[in-house]
């Protein structure tokens, strides 16, 4: 039917409208999607996850959605130098797989 492909674009649209962008954590047992917009930061990504992360933001591992799918694993992702470091000043794009570190 054609619902699910009109509520597709009636979400695009309005994520469009809205100025938002889509980050994900990702791990062995959860795989989480969230909302920020953009051009916000690591920062506020962290933020956006819990006040303590971004309380205690010490740096974080990033990879696209797409390459972290195509390695299978985090692992395998810095094995091919897919996954980099960045700082609370990064800019998070859209599709990013962020693995905030921390410390509070």
């Amino acid at each position: 039917d054609g619902g699910a492909s009109a509520l597709d674009e009636v979400v695009r649209r309005l994520t469009e409208a809205l100025d938002l962008i889509t980050f994900f954590t990702a791990s062995d047992k959860e795989t989480r999607a969230w909302t920020l917009r953009q051009g916000q930061t690591a920062f506020d990504a962290a933020g956006t996850i819990h006040s303590d992360i971004a309380r205690g933001f010490i740096r974080c591992e990033v990879i696209r959605w797409n390459d972290l799918l195509e390695c299978g694993s985090h692992a395998e992702a810095a094995r091919r130098a897919l996954q980099r470091l960045e700082g609370k000043t990064y800019v998070v794009e859209d599709g990013d797989v962020l693995n905030i570190r921390f410390n509070v």
